[in-house]
């Protein structure tokens, strides 16, 4: 009797617990329901503006007069093509790099400086951002040209005899697109290099660990997100760059977007437009999951 006594309250805190968990259970599902309502209508107009015109691009590169094909596909083989395509990657590849050479220095020493200097520095460097870039590009233009101020300076100084030719090439396009995108570079790195304690070198100091190992060691892994997040940054915008190649390579140096800017403006051929585009999509997500991988395992090796 005593036992039966004892087991009814064990039993109603059961059930009473059961009732807990299930009111627990259907109010996260209305909290989720809720949230799935207030994330609807970014949904709706991310589907409007992306996945439609994406899935439309990529039909378009499989249709044509007589229904599927993969004719514009097959036309991509053609050696222009791959010339077009492995001047894109490189131009990219090098711009990052060289955004990279020049943005990390710089965004480290905006971190060391005292607060109102690294505001200074970094105004100048958000004062590109102020300024249309046709305007950048024109200016880089007249600069860079035979009698630019840049080639009267050299000579003024007896560096060079007679005048370089920096613009309408490869050189003029490279220096005006990483002057474009340093600032790409420059603000992800600072803001993760400003979140980094500085008690971490601190602590390497009075270890034992010498300035240059504690920065290598510490400093460099704690930044590689925001190494990472302008290295892609970066890569990409370099990617689809249409104005400074144009204007600054004078018609040699020629990219993808460029080539379809003219399969759409000069031939109305949409479908290699279309295909185009798409494998250029497909290469750079390709490129970005490998980065992100890498950077992760980075990041892992660091420590972190």
């Amino acid at each position: 009797m005593s036992a039966v006594l004892e087991a009814q309250p064990t039993s109603a805190t059961a059930r009473q617990r059961g009732k807990n968990a299930d009111a627990l259970s259907r109010l996260a599902r209305r909290e989720q329901h809720a949230l799935l309502g207030l994330t609807l209508p970014a949904l709706v107009i991310v589907g409007c503006v992306v996945l439609i015109p994406m899935g439309w691009l990529f039909w378009l590169s499989f249709v044509g007069d007589n229904g599927f094909t993969l004719v514009n596909y097959e036309r991509l083989l053609h050696p222009s093509y791959r010339l077009t395509l492995y001047t894109t990657f490189q131009l990219a590849v090098l711009v990052t790099a060289l955004c990279l050479v020049l943005g990390y220095p710089l965004a480290y020493l905006a971190v060391q400086l005292p607060p109102r200097w690294a505001s200074i520095l970094l105004i100048c460097v958000l004062f590109p951002f102020w300024t249309s870039l046709l305007v950048r590009t024109y200016a880089w233009l007249v600069l860079l040209q035979r009698r630019g101020l840049v080639n009267e300076w050299l000579q003024g100084i007896g560096l060079i005899d007679e005048p370089l030719r920096l613009v309408h090439n490869f050189t003029g396009t490279t220096i005006g697109m990483t002057h474009i995108m340093l600032p790409f570079m420059v603000l992800p790195l600072y803001a993760t290099m400003k979140s980094i304690d500085e008690g971490y070198m601190r602590a390497a100091a009075n270890l034992g660990a010498s300035p240059i190992k504690a920065f290598w060691q510490i400093f460099v892994p704690l930044s590689v997100p925001g190494l990472a997040a302008g290295l892609i940054v970066v890569f990409v915008l370099s990617l689809g760059f249409y104005v400074t190649p144009a204007l600054l390579g004078g018609g040699r140096v020629m990219m993808w977007a460029m080539q379809i800017e003219r399969s759409v403006a000069v031939y109305s051929d949409w479908g290699a437009a279309s295909a185009l585009g798409v494998v250029l999509l497909v290469i750079t997500l390709g490129i970005l999951w490998l980065v992100s991988r890498l950077t992760g395992a980075f990041s892992i090796a660091g420590g972190k």
